[in-house]
């Protein structure tokens, strides 16, 4: 995939757009190996104050390419194949990305637009701050295609709304729209619909209240309480995940999708 993500310098931020607008800034291995990049790269400079992860004004992401990961699997089959999800798909690369997200000692910011659904939920939920535009949303509909939350929402969810809500957005799928997401301490920032990454780089120039190391250390004693069970979740989560991509239901959910049918379990 070529030019997964679109970097550009503004100051003293970096801003990463998921270059994806066909399929709604869906997200496969290749997106989230740049956006690790990316936020090596700022973290490397010390001139840069934040990372900022954002889609376009229709979505932020909505969530694993499973266009591409049908195609994948597709041609492996093709060649007598079984596919080892651990290398066929992006949830290594996935939960690496949330894993360098929560311990980097710079900000990392989503400016959210539309729908930050399934992974790209748990982006948003793993960066330090959230801006939304008036129309955005959070999702989390995993069960939809017979998986689980994945890429540490489970517990980064948890973190930032609470127990009862984070059951609600896993069973129920519901959709969290950004006031209520504002209301649950999920979103720092409301921004006028179509002004998120905006929004999001003055958020970023008032991080400049303080030295850049002790906006790292602040980030830090945070993240080690509210979400120092994150490595262990990760690790559950991963082979669980790859047994629920082995179920007939999950098999059910992604034929749906990709027919655009109502999906028909048991």
């Amino acid at each position: 995939m070529t030019d997964a993500i679109l970097t550009r310098r503004e100051g003293s931020v970096l801003v990463a757009r998921i270059n994806n607008s066909a399929r709604r800034n869906a997200i496969a291995k290749d997106h989230c190996l740049a956006l690790s990049a990316a936020l090596a790269d700022a973290s490397s400079d010390p001139a840069i104050r934040a990372l900022i992860i954002t889609g376009d004004e229709t979505a932020f992401c909505a969530g694993a390419d499973l266009v591409a990961a049908a195609q994948e699997a597709a041609t492996a089959q093709a060649a007598g194949e079984t596919p080892n999800p651990a290398e066929s798909t992006m949830l290594p690369q996935l939960n690496a990305l949330v894993t360098e997200i929560q311990a980097a000692e710079i900000p990392v910011i989503a400016a959210v637009e539309g729908a930050a659904a399934g992974a790209g939920a748990s982006l948003a939920f793993a960066c330090d701050l959230i801006v939304a535009g008036e129309e955005s949303y959070f999702t989390l509909p995993f069960g939809k295609i017979g998986l689980i939350p994945d890429g540490g929402v489970s517990l980064t969810a948890l973190a930032s709304v609470g127990r009862h809500r984070a059951l609600a957005l896993a069973l129920l799928q519901d959709k969290l729209g950004v006031a209520e997401a504002e209301a649950a301490g999920l979103v720092a920032t409301r921004a006028p619909q179509g002004h998120a990454l905006a929004t999001a780089l003055e958020v970023a120039q008032r991080l400049h209240i303080a030295p850049r190391d002790a906006l790292a250390k602040a980030k830090a004693a945070i993240n080690r309480t509210a979400l120092g069970q994150l490595d262990e979740q990760l690790t559950w989560e991963e082979p669980t995940q790859y047994t629920q991509m082995a179920s007939a239901g999950h098999k059910e959910g992604v034929t749906a999708f990709l027919e655009k049918r109502p999906a028909r379990f048991d």
